[in-house]
């Protein structure tokens, strides 16, 4: 299933996290992301698969992160579905090569244009529905390296 992926787009809230956030009295807010994804990250980096984060937030908490793994961000955007094909088209990438793992209704539209749609167990239902490959474990609690797993064993 995952043998001609080139990129690989991540929502990040529900996905990278468990779509839960912390806010402090002056207003800052945080999540918490699991170490394990971080070194799904570098699996699949390691396998040639390019990573980018996509997400509607404009939270620097997502910019830390990306920053932190080493990957692509693209943040604060309103429709995923025509950033996505703009990214694609400018770096050369084929949309039936892209997966994309989302978890909410604003990944849908996204998700309906690339070549393989995953999400984690506690995804919202219509993304259930739609996704070629579920995660066994929610957002936020191993995802990416779940997925790093499985693309790895099949590459193999």
């Amino acid at each position: 299933m995952f043998e001609n992926i080139e990129l690989i787009v991540y929502d990040f809230d529900g996905v990278m996290t468990d779509n839960r956030v912390m806010v402090d009295q002056n207003g800052n807010e945080s999540v918490m992301a699991n170490r394990g994804d971080g070194y799904g990250v570098g699996m699949i980096r390691k396998l040639g698969i390019r990573q980018v984060i996509l997400s509607t937030e404009v939270n620097p908490v997502v910019e830390m992160r990306a920053k932190k793994l080493n990957l692509e961000v693209i943040h604060g955007v309103s429709d995923k579905r025509e950033t996505l094909v703009k990214f694609c088209a400018d770096g050369a990438v084929s949309l039936d090569r892209v997966m994309f793992l989302g978890n909410d209704l604003n990944d849908i539209e996204a998700m309906r244009c690339v070549g393989i749609k995953g999400a984690p167990k506690d995804a919202e239902p219509e993304i259930l529905e739609i996704a070629d490959w579920i995660s066994g474990k929610n957002g936020g609690y191993g995802v990416v390296r779940e997925l790093a797993r499985v693309i790895s064993d099949e590459r193999q």
